[in-house]
């Protein structure tokens, strides 16, 4: 990135932006901003070290987008930062295309991460940000790195610090108990292959949840069961173990028009909304749920499986109960509205992950405009700021933006926005038409609304 807003004689140095928390969507953003000239930004994540999601880091697990769903391609197909690119100078670009499949392995996806990130000299890892303050047009960043507690200047702020795991209100009790030593075994996905062979002890385990994550941890444990002798349960609020919508016409769902589209809907039609699309984002791929029943079906060629698949089955209540030695589960089934207990020693959380405002805001909590519901209200164009084009979000606008949010192929589609606005011009070209279908009624359908208009 370039050093031509550095600091000059007698003068501390001012960022023009501060991306805060270093995943995919903000290691995009770096990586797009690291060739444009006259931009200088720093890049700050409390972590170590870039590690996506270490706890299902499953052998055989891969994305759900396509290889072109990268960092930067879908942006820049040029940029030197590509997934091909690393794939050449790690020597596996022949294998990955004899391989014949388009959705790289997630383990692969985070090695090809951590390549980009180590070549990125703005990216700055082991630095927390613990507080932040405005003041005269400039946000103050106290943080503390490996080099000690010290203060960082810049004009805008790039919020990416992600989603946190999800805990349901029901299952609280039993978290805490767990972290404690007061209780059994309760674990969310997150931290699932660094417990998996203390899981792998106890009597019964049952899973909570119907994404892809617990889709995958039932079908490796599925598979595991007979050399551990564990029964294996499944639970889901779900009437059904729905797959995945990948359809190409519904893809065209996470398109600029689409969030055009989703954005100038009333709040509550867009809340309406979310919930009703789940399936769009958060159903299990269809090739893993015929693998399951496969398994099952091969399974029970020589006896009953002892595994239980329940839906329509939400979790009320959970209590540790240390004379039995299991967690009794509370179980109210939806379409019968009748309720039921189940006995598990282990519990897995496959609740998904919601976003956590961070507490670093609380400084320039008058610098952040909110909806009716207290959350971020972000703009067409990712900004969030009471003044435009000064605070942005990566992967928080899901109640404003659609379930387009926290897809990996709108990522560089999203940072090629943010950067229109930090520089008053398109460094890479944003596309504005990408679909065939009308979202809305033709007599609505004018000029897309795109990112926003270049900022004068």
């Amino acid at each position: 990135m370039s050093n031509t807003a550095t600091q000059k004689a007698g003068r501390r140095r001012i960022y023009d932006f501060a991306a805060i928390g270093v995943g995919p969507f903000n290691l995009g953003l770096a990586a797009l901003a690291e060739p444009v000239e006259g931009l200088d930004g720093i890049f700050l994540e409390r972590r170590e070290s870039f590690d996506w999601h270490p706890g299902m880091m499953l052998a055989p697990a891969h994305l759900q987008v396509p290889f072109m769903a990268d960092l930067v391609t879908l942006a820049d197909p040029t940029s030197p930062y590509s997934f091909l690119n690393f794939l050449k100078q790690a020597g596996r670009l022949y294998r990955f295309y004899i391989r014949e499949n388009f959705y790289p392995l997630r383990a692969e996806y985070n090695q090809y991460c951590q390549w980009v990130a180590g070549q990125l000299p703005g990216v700055r890892f082991g630095t927390a940000v613990l507080d932040v303050t405005y003041d005269d047009g400039v946000y103050r960043l106290t943080v503390s790195g490996p080099g000690g507690p010290e203060v960082l200047l810049a004009r805008r702020l790039v919020l990416g610090t992600g989603t946190s795991p999800d805990v349901p209100g029901a299952a609280a009790g039993i978290v805490a108990d767990s972290r404690a030593g007061a209780g059994g075994v309760v674990l969310h996905t997150a931290d699932y292959l660094a417990r998996k062979a203390e899981l792998q002890q106890q009597r019964s385990i049952t899973i909570l949840g119907s994404g892809q994550s617990a889709a995958e941890i039932y079908y490796e444990l599925l598979q595991e069961s007979d050399a551990h002798g564990y029964q294996l349960n499944w639970v889901t609020r779900s009437g059904r173990f729905f797959p995945l919508e990948y359809t190409k016409l519904t893809l065209e769902m996470t398109s600029p028009e689409y969030v055009d589209y989703f954005h100038a809907l009333p709040q509550h039609q867009r809340d309406y909304l979310n919930k009703a699309q789940k399936n769009l984002y958060k159903g299990i791929n269809s090739d893993l749920i015929d693998a399951i029943y496969d398994l099952l079906y091969t399974t029970s060629i020589s006896g009953m499986v002892d595994t239980r698949l329940l839906t329509h089955s939400s979790l009320t209540a959970a209590y540790w109960n240390p004379g039995a030695g299991t967690h009794t589960l509370h179980l109210e089934h939806a379409e019968q509205g009748t309720s039921y207990t189940l006995d598990s020693e282990a519990v897995v959380l496959a609740t998904g992950y919601g976003y956590q405002e961070p507490g670093f805001l609380a400084g320039i909590r008058d610098r952040i405009d909110r909806d009716s519901a207290g959350r971020f209200a972000v703009d067409r164009n990712y900004s969030t700021g009471v003044q435009p084009g000064e605070i942005f979000v990566q992967n928080a606008e899901l109640h404003t933006h659609g379930f387009a949010t926290p897809d990996l192929g709108m990522g560089a589609y999203r940072n090629s926005c943010i950067l229109r606005e930090m520089t008053g011009r398109e460094v890479y070209p944003v596309e504005r038409s990408i679909a065939f279908q009308q979202f809305g009624p033709p007599a609505a359908v004018g000029s897309p609304l795109d990112c926003g208009p270049v900022p004068a």
